[in-house]
């Protein structure tokens, strides 16, 4: 669809993926809603683009992907990906090495691991409060504190926020550090009990509430190193 006030995406990138794929692309724009549901209506579809190679019709984008082997048929796809928080740790692993050089001119210092867990603390808080209520209604299918008092499923991501903020910047550890080791210890307990203790298969709301991470390792993860700042920023600060 070409339109005045309308480009179609997925046009685009499936014009782009045959290119890639060597193909030479024949274009033809649907200008008008009248063109385009005469052509589903002729074609039998719902939906547009359609890409055909060699007169037959291969689908939309998703099934130009499954026609060149890049993602697996829709009966063998999974609704579950790892792939967000992948991407978080990642990118707070490069910002905290990057602040560790910037600061210390070394990459390898204890400041980066502790700047590595507060960052992904405030990235996955971010996520969270893209849409508070979305996270913390998936929060409550294993959370044991939500589950008591509702309205802690809204108070964690400002909670886990505020705690990676301060411990980022070094400041008022006196109250960040509790805070960290309290929200860390309960969301351990609580998904060690739902995965490993009760074997239930949920979906974490750690990426937010409509993450299609599984609830696991991940989730226990990013508990347990909330828990292990919560202990180390005050031992480092009064007692080293």
């Amino acid at each position: 669809m070409v339109m005045p006030e309308h480009t179609c995406p997925y046009g685009l990138k499936s014009q782009d993926l045959l290119q890639r794929q060597g193909y030479e692309v024949e274009d033809h724009h649907l200008e008008t809603r009248e063109e385009t549901d005469a052509f589903m209506q002729k074609h039998g579809v719902e939906t547009t683009p359609q890409t055909f190679i060699d007169g037959q019709r291969v689908g939309g984008y998703d099934d130009l992907r499954v026609f060149f082997k890049l993602d697996p048929p829709p009966e063998e796809q999974s609704d579950t990906t790892y792939q967000p928080v992948i991407a978080i740790f990642c990118v707070a692993l490069l910002l905290a090495l990057g602040l560790s050089w910037h600061q210390y001119e070394s990459f390898f210092t204890l400041r980066a691991a502790e700047w590595f867990i507060s960052l992904s603390m405030t990235i996955l808080a971010i996520q969270k409060l893209q849409d508070i209520e979305s996270f913390s209604t998936m929060f409550l299918n294993y959370d044991l504190l939500a589950r008591q008092w509702v309205p802690y499923g809204k108070v964690y991501p400002f909670a886990e926020a505020l705690a990676g903020i301060l411990m980022t910047a070094g400041l008022f550890v006196w109250s960040s550090a509790p805070v960290a080791l309290f929200i860390g210890i309960i969301g351990a307990v609580s998904v060690f009990k739902a995965v490993y203790i009760d074997k239930r298969e949920l979906k974490c709301a750690c990426v937010g509430g409509s993450s299609s991470v599984p609830l696991g390792f991940v989730s226990l993860t990013e508990s347990l190193m909330m828990t292990a700042m919560g202990l180390w920023m005050p031992l480092k600060h009064f007692v080293l």
